[in-house]
């Protein structure tokens, strides 16, 4: 997405003009990847096409408007810091803190940059735009956006000095250092006006300004296209100034750095009332495609559980069906599927099976007797199970120790006699371990 980047003129300039948004500024539209669409000067009211369209603005005050400071502040978090400006900033302000906007940059070596502006002509600024059509505005000063001085091989500092000139007015926007910059509003004198031409005496009445506040170093100076030439010449007749002074052509280059993560954003400092709404409109028709999604998926969604609704009341309707056919003496009828089990498991316990282990045990001690009635020593029975359809038994020797059964010896003969009997009966037996972890004989009926 583009931003549109528009210079101010400075709330002096403004006021002195009956209609100040016909006051013609230097405009930039920059992509997010930092190319320059397009630039040029336009009066404020013909961009208000532009800002609709893009919805995005970056306005660079005049440093005139605005105060940089340069100080220590406590370790305190950023909403505490922002309550505490203020009255940190109180000794260094000729007005009203209430008056103004306070924003701090990011910690540099120890120091925060504060910016402090007006906030009714921020107030003014946002509202105007607002009725442009834009959505997100961001107001940074310019001192601050244009590019940082640099030093001479002679160690001395270089002051960036950036010329916007409107009629016979000029905003200078001076960078002294890193964090330090100020803002200067030149009106020519009148003798000035009377004997030169409007850029030739706003250009002598600049160089005589820049003469007093910056002495002694080099300056570079920044000039649009439109205005480079009465400097140049009025530089060409006074030497000693062109020595130190260097006049290059104002371009959106020497301001672009300065925007990277730049956190003095004033705008950010206004009533919320003040501030861009979020264009509900631009959001319209990925709303109605959510909306439509969601509506859809909803539906289907209850297409299904009606779906599903229908077949569970189906199967239960079939389940009570059976249900009654099978027991039709049956009069309440809750929960048909628990209420069949439970019928199934009685019918199949009366069915036998709980007489199945008085069967296979009455047939095995009935073999037993039989077998074991002239032995001698007489080999007892230690302990009966009935596990799994099947009965284990376990038997214990002569010296009345368990589990010191097996099938070799007397006692295999033993076994044989018996599985012989049972399957006369059809009863089978198997060697197998009972639950003590012992040997025992399982008997169980002939499938």
């Amino acid at each position: 997405m583009s931003t549109l980047y528009i210079r101010l003129p400075s709330k002096a300039a403004a006021d002195g003009m009956p209609n100040w948004l016909a006051m013609a500024c230097p405009f930039a539209l920059i992509s997010k990847s930092g190319v320059i669409e397009r630039d040029g000067i336009a009066p404020l009211s013909e961009l208000s096409d532009t800002t609709a369209q893009i919805k995005s603005i970056a306005l660079l005050l005049a440093a005139s408007d605005v105060t940089l400071l340069r100080m220590q502040t406590p370790p305190l978090s950023p909403a505490k810091l922002k309550a505490a400006l203020p009255n940190l900033v109180e000794e260094q302000l000729l007005f009203d803190p209430s008056d103004c906007v306070i924003v701090a940059g990011k910690l540099n070596d120890g120091k925060h940059t504060i910016a402090v502006a007006q906030r009714t002509w921020l107030d003014l600024l946002a509202k105007t735009f607002i009725s442009f059509g834009a959505r997100n505005i961001v107001a940074l000063p310019a001192q601050s956006c244009l590019s940082s001085a640099t030093k001479l091989p002679t160690q001395a500092d270089i002051v960036t000095i950036a010329i916007n000139q409107h009629d016979i007015c000029a905003d200078l926007t001076l960078r002294l250092a890193e964090h330090e910059g100020i803002g200067l509003t030149i009106m020519p004198a009148p003798e000035q006006t009377d004997r030169y031409e409007p850029d030739e005496a706003t250009a002598r009445e600049v160089i005589q300004t820049l003469s007093s506040v910056v002495p002694i170093a080099p300056i570079k100076m920044y000039i649009h296209q439109h205005s480079i030439h009465a400097y140049q010449i009025l530089l060409a007749n006074t030497p000693t100034l062109q020595e130190r002074i260097t006049v290059s052509t104002d371009n959106w280059t020497h301001w672009m750095a300065g925007f990277q993560n730049n956190a003095l954003d004033l705008m950010s400092g206004i009533a919320t009332s003040n501030r861009p709404k979020l264009d509900w409109l631009s959001w319209r028709w990925p709303l109605v495609l959510g909306a439509v999604i969601l509506i859809i998926n909803i539906g289907a969604l209850n297409i299904e559980w009606w779906h599903m609704e229908s077949e569970a009341d189906s199967m239960r309707s079939a389940m009570i069906d059976v249900y009654k056919s099978t027991f039709p003496k049956e009069t309440v009828i809750v929960d048909p599927l628990a209420q069949m089990q439970q019928k199934i498991a009685i019918a199949e316990h009366g069915s036998g099976k709980a007489a199945d282990f008085s069967i296979i045990a009455a047939t095995f001690g009935e073999v037993w007797s039989n077998i074991t009635a002239g032995l001698t020593p007489h080999t007892a029975i230690a302990s009966l199970e009935y596990r799994d359809h099947s009965l284990l038994v376990s038997l214990k020797s002569a010296t009345n120790q368990p589990g010191q059964f097996d099938f070799s010896q007397n006692d295999e003969a033993l076994a044989g006699q018996m599985k012989v009997e049972l399957a006369k009966r059809n009863l089978t037996l198997e060697p197998a371990t009972n639950q003590s972890g012992t040997q025992a004989w399982k008997i169980r009926r002939t499938r």
